[in-house]
C-alpha cells in the first residue's frame, strides 16, 4: 500500500485526501497551518509521496521546509508552477487536477470521475492519476502558466460570465434558471463540435444592428465585457 502525506487542509488537499483514501492509499495525518516546523521538516519520512496543497504563493516556502528524502517524491498541486517550486528534492513532481473542487466531498467525487490531470516530474504522479481512474497529460514548466491561464478562462471566467448573464437577465425580469438549459446545451455543443463550430449568435453572423441594441439595453458596467466578448466571438467565427 502506497502512503501519502498532504500538506494543506483546504478544499484541494481535503479532496485529494478523501479520493486517495478511497482508492487504497494510506493517508498520513494532514499537516495544516498549525503544523510545527519539526512536523514540516519530517513530512517526507516514511511515505512514498508528499503532496503540497497550499496556495501557489506558499508552495516554494513549504517545499524548502521539508527535509529531502531519497525515498519520497515531493509534488505540488499548483497549476501555474513548475518543478522549480519543489527543487532541492531528489524526486520533484507536479500534479494539477483539471477539476473544479468547490468543497471536499464534491471535489473527491470529481477526482474519481475520470478527469484530466497535468503532470510533470517523478512518475509516481502518473500512478496517482491511474489509481484515481483519470487521464494524465504532460505540461512542461515553460508552458504551465499558459496552461493554467486556459484553465482559469474555462472555469473561473465562465462563472464570472454567467454572473453577468444573471445580472442582465434580472434587468429584463427573467429568472436565471431559464438560461441553464441553454448553457448546458452550449457546453455540450462545444464538447461535440469544438468552439468554432459551436458558435452561434449575432457576432458569429455579423449582425451589428442586434449588437448595437444589446449595448443600448444593458448597463454601462456591462458593456465593456460584452464588447470584448463580441470581438472574441467574431475572431472565433473567422476561424470556421
Amino acid at each position: 500500500m502506497r502512503s501519502v502525506r498532504i500538506i494543506g487542509g483546504g478544499r484541494a488537499g481535503g479532496a485529494m485526501a478523501a479520493a486517495l483514501t478511497e482508492v487504497g492509499w494510506h493517508l498520513r495525518p494532514i499537516l495544516g497551518r498549525s503544523a510545527t516546523p519539526a512536523a514540516l521538516s519530517g513530512a517526507a519520512d516514511g511515505v512514498d509521496l508528499v503532496l503540497i496543497a497550499t496556495p501557489d504563493n506558499a508552495v516554494a516556502e513549504v517545499s524548502a521546509a521539508i527535509e529531502p528524502a531519497a525515498t519520497a517524491a515531493v509534488a505540488h498541486l499548483a497549476g501555474s508552477l513548475g518543478l522549480d517550486a519543489v527543487a532541492g528534492h531528489p524526486r520533484p513532481a507536479a500534479l494539477h487536477p483539471l477539476v473544479a473542487l468547490p468543497d471536499v466531498a464534491v471535489g473527491a467525487r470529481r477526482l474519481l470521475a475520470g478527469g484530466w490531470f497535468a503532470v510533470a516530474g517523478d512518475p509516481i504522479v502518473r500512478q496517482v492519476v491511474a489509481d484515481l481512474g483519470g487521464q494524465a497529460f504532460e505540461v512542461a514548466d515553460a508552458d504551465r502558466p499558459a496552461y493554467h491561464a486556459a484553465a482559469v478562462v474555462a472555469s473561473n471566467h465562465l462563472v464570472a460570465l454567467l454572473g453577468q448573464a444573471e445580472r442582465i437577465a434580472s434587468v429584463a425580469g427573467v429568472p436565471f434558471a431559464a438560461f441553464m438549459g441553454l448553457v448546458r446545451a452550449t457546453v455540450a455543443n462545444v464538447d461535440e463540435l469544438g468552439p468554432a463550430a459551436a458558435l452561434t449568435g449575432p457576432a458569429a453572423r455579423g449582425d451589428t444592428e442586434t449588437i448595437r441594441r444589446h449595448l443600448e439595453a444593458i448597463g454601462p458596467d456591462e458593456r465593456a465585457a460584452y464588447e470584448a466578448l463580441s470581438q472574441q466571438a467574431r475572431r472565433l467565427a473567422n476561424q470556421s
